[in-house]
């Protein structure tokens, strides 16, 4: 049975960093798409950060690229959203995802491409003024 376990939201001042981090277990070797997502309450869900697949191209939503870095351990158990100069706008529940397949779409509406086999509960990120 796939599991992804997120964990690390906090609520943070603006101007402070957090890392995030969403281990993945009941997978075996696989090669598929692996991503963060996000959802504020009223909006819809968006792509934060993928990591594409096998040739690991890295993908950022415009309003967190130069701030939030994702990186992923060797043996691909865990990744992890480093995100620095946090925003107001940037609180929501942030969801892992591990896509389908891979994905070989670049770019900047890979979200849209996405489809999800699986997704974890999500972890809360508040960031106060």
């Amino acid at each position: 049975q796939v599991q992804l376990v997120e964990s690390g939201g906090a609520l943070v001042q603006a101007g402070g960093s957090l890392r995030l981090a969403c281990a993945v277990s009941g997978l075996r070797k696989d090669y598929r798409a692996i991503g963060w997502f996000r959802q504020a309450p009223g909006k819809r869900r968006e792509g934060v950060s993928c990591i594409t697949g096998p040739d690991a191209v890295l993908l950022y939503a415009d309003s967190v690229k130069g701030r939030f870095t994702m990186s992923r351990e060797n043996d691909k158990k865990t990744v992890y959203l480093q995100m620095n100069d946090l925003k107001p706008e940037d609180t929501a529940i942030y969801y892992c995802s591990i896509g389908a397949h891979a994905l070989r779409y670049y770019g900047r509406s890979w979200d849209e491409m996405w489809q999800g086999a699986y997704w974890g509960q999500g972890t809360q990120v508040t960031v106060s003024q």
